[in-house]
């Protein structure tokens, strides 16, 4: 899976400069400076009635941690109500919950996934 694709930089901002002796005029550039995306936590919610085994399956699936990791996660949303299964960009997040929550559709199990600011 990959990420959306970058944006092409923007065109440098350009400071209003100096006149010249000679009627001409200097621009100077001013460097932009860009923050790196945010990122959110894709989490899912305890429920009584998923089974375990079909969450390990959906970590492994969708989140693709081995079976050991997964099993850790699954016994943290038991027993704590919720587990972080990753961390993404809004889109990759968003598409990671929607992916399993139409898996858990299909499977008829109220499993529920929802993303948050990391």
């Amino acid at each position: 899976m990959s990420e959306t694709p970058r944006q092409p930089p923007a065109p440098p901002v350009v400071k209003p400069g100096r006149e010249d002796v000679d009627g001409t005029t200097t621009l100077e550039r001013v460097p932009q400076k860009t923050e790196p995306p945010r990122l959110y936590q894709v989490l899912l919610l305890n429920d009584d009635f998923t089974p375990m085994e079909f969450v390990v399956m959906v970590l492994q699936e969708f989140f693709r941690h081995d079976l050991d990791t997964a099993t850790q996660i699954m016994l943290k949303i038991h027993h704590e109500g919720r587990g972080v299964c990753g961390v993404f960009t809004k889109d990759v997040a968003a598409t990671k919950v929607e992916l399993v929550l139409a898996a858990a559709r299909r499977a008829g199990h109220p499993l529920q996934c929802i993303m948050e600011a990391a």
